[in-house]
C-alpha cells in the first residue's frame, strides 16, 4: 500500500461531470489499496471570477480581503468532490487550508508555506479516509486566510507530500505529461518520459505552465516524486505520464535540448543615463525589491560617459507598479535621465541539460531567429538554458522556428 497525493487543476474539475470522473479516479486507486490525499484547485474560470468581483468594488483590492475571496474557489471544490466520494462508498472528508492548518508567512496574494500539521490527515488516512485539501491557500500565525499565487495549488500537493512522506505525488492536468513545448502552438510537440528537476525547474522558471516553480522546488529540495498526468485519460488505461527525475541517469532520454519555455506576461524597464557607480543596482532594484516585485532578466550597459542604462524585466501584472516605484525613487536614491518601459514583450527560452556539453547552441538559436528577422532585445544563460526577450508579436512563430531547428518532434537518436 502506497501514500499517494493527488493534484487536480481547474479544468480537471471544471464542471460536476468532471468532478465525478476525478471521484472515479480517486475511487480506482482507493480500491487498489492506496492511501490518497487530493489536492484540488478551483473550477476551471471561477479564480478569474472571483478576482474579477474584487475588481469591480476596487481598482486596487486590499490584499488580505482579496486572499479571503479567491480562496472561496477551492471551498466549492474540495466539497463538491468530497460529496461525490462518499456518494459512491468512498469515505471522504475536506479540509481547507486553514483547518488542515497550511502554516504561511503574511504575503498576502503570494504566501509562502512555513509548516504543515499532519495530525488530522494522519487519523483519516489511518481510518481509510480519502482527505481532501484545498490547495492554493494556507493561514498566517495570526490566524489570517493567503493564497499562495496563481498556480499555488501544484506547490500545496507538494508540500503535502514532503510533509506525509508520500510515495509519489501525481499532478493531474488537461495534458498527458510535459511536452517540448506547448502542442497548441506546435502541433509536433513530443511528450518527455522522464525530465531532470534542474530542467523542469527551468522550464517552469522561463514560462512553462504545467507547473509553478514553487512546486518543483519544493519537490527537488525534499526529494518528492513528481509525476506530470492527464485527469481525463480512463485511469485503468492512462499512460505514464512524465517523471520528473533527481538526478540524470543513462537510461534518461539524452536530448541536448529537452524543451522550449514562453512566457508572454512579461515587461522591459529600461533606465537610461544613470551614473555608473558602486551600488547604483541595488539603488534602482532595491525599492523594486522592497515593494515585493520579482525581476527576471537585469542588463546593464557601460558607457564611457560615466553614465550607464539598465535594463530590467518584471512581470506584466506588476509593470505599472514597478514604474510607479521607480519615479517615486528618482532623484532620491539614483538619478537618470530618461525612464522607459515596454509591456508588450515575451521571453522565450530553450532547455536542456545537454547543453553542458555542447556547444553552438547559442549561436544556433539567434540563427533561427535572425533568419525570420525576429531582433532579440535582451539574453539570458545558465549551464542548461539560454533565454531571450523578444517582441511579443512574434512569439509563436519564435518557437516554432525553435522547435523545428533542434529537432525537438524527432526525440533522442
Amino acid at each position: 500500500m502506497s501514500l499517494i497525493v493527488q493534484k487536480y487543476g481547474g479544468t480537471s474539475v471544471g464542471s460536476t461531470d468532471r468532478i465525478r470522473n476525478v471521484a472515479r479516479r480517486v475511487a480506482h486507486y482507493r480500491r487498489e489499496g492506496h492511501q490518497l490525499v487530493v489536492v484540488v484547485s478551483a473550477m476551471s474560470g471561477e479564480t478569474n471570477r472571483l478576482l474579477g468581483l474584487a475588481k469591480e468594488l476596487s481598482a486596487s483590492p486590499d490584499p488580505r480581503e482579496q486572499d479571503v475571496v479567491a480562496a472561496t474557489g477551492e471551498q466549492v471544490t474540495i466539497g463538491l468532490l468530497a460529496i461525490a466520494l462518499n456518494d459512491m462508498g468512498i469515505p471522504a472528508k475536506s479540509y481547507t487550508g486553514g483547518q488542515v492548518r497550511v502554516l504561511t508567512d503574511s504575503a498576502f496574494t503570494k504566501a509562502r508555506i512555513l509548516d504543515i500539521e499532519q495530525a488530522a490527515m494522519r487519523r483519516d488516512l489511518d481510518a481509510g479516509t480519502v482527505v481532501v485539501v484545498a490547495g492554493f491557500q494556507g493561514v498566517d500565525r495570526e490566524g489570517n486566510l493567503t493564497t499562495l499565487g496563481r498556480g499555488g495549488s501544484d506547490t500545496s500537493a507538494v508540500a503535502l507530500a514532503a510533509a506525509l512522506g508520500a510515495d509519489e505525488c501525481q499532478i493531474y492536468t488537461d495534458v498527458d505529461g510535459v511536452y517540448t513545448t506547448d502542442p497548441r502552438i506546435v502541433p509536433e510537440a513530443r511528450r518527455l518520459d522522464t525530465i531532470t528537476f534542474e530542467e523542469m525547474l527551468e522550464l517552469a522558471s522561463q514560462g512553462s505552465k504545467v507547473l509553478q516553480i514553487r512546486s518543483v522546488e519544493f519537490a527537488g529540495k525534499y526529494l518528492v516524486k513528481l509525476r506530470v498526468m492527464s485527469s481525463f485519460e480512463d485511469p485503468e488505461s492512462s499512460g505514464p505520464g512524465t517523471l520528473i527525475t533527481f538526478e540524470e541517469n543513462d537510461s534518461m532520454e539524452q536530448a541536448i535540448i529537452s524543451g522550449i519555455a514562453f512566457n508572454r506576461d512579461e515587461a522591459r524597464i529600461l533606465m537610461m543615463g544613470v551614473d555608473d557607480r558602486p551600488g547604483i543596482a541595488y539603488a534602482i532594484l532595491g525599492p523594486v525589491a522592497a515593494a515585493n516585485i520579482d525581476v527576471d532578466m537585469i542588463v546593464q550597459n557601460i558607457g564611457a560617459s560615466g553614465q550607464t542604462d539598465i535594463s530590467f524585466t518584471v512581470h506584466r501584472s506588476e509593470y505599472r507598479k514597478a514604474l510607479d516605484v521607480l519615479e517615486h525613487e528618482r532623484g532620491k536614491t539614483f538619478q537618470c535621465r530618461e525612464i522607459k518601459g515596454d509591456d508588450r514583450i515575451a521571453k522565450v527560452s530553450v532547455v536542456g541539460i545537454g547543453m553542458r556539453s555542447h556547444t553552438g547552441l547559442a549561436a544556433k538559436m539567434f540563427k533561427a531567429l535572425a533568419d525570420e528577422g525576429i531582433n532579440i532585445q535582451m539574453i539570458s544563460t545558465s549551464e542548461i538554458k539560454i533565454a531571450v526577450v523578444i517582441d511579443e508579436k512574434y512569439l509563436e512563430l519564435a518557437v516554432r522556428v525553435l522547435h523545428k531547428a533542434f529537432e525537438l518532434e524527432k526525440g533522442p537518436a
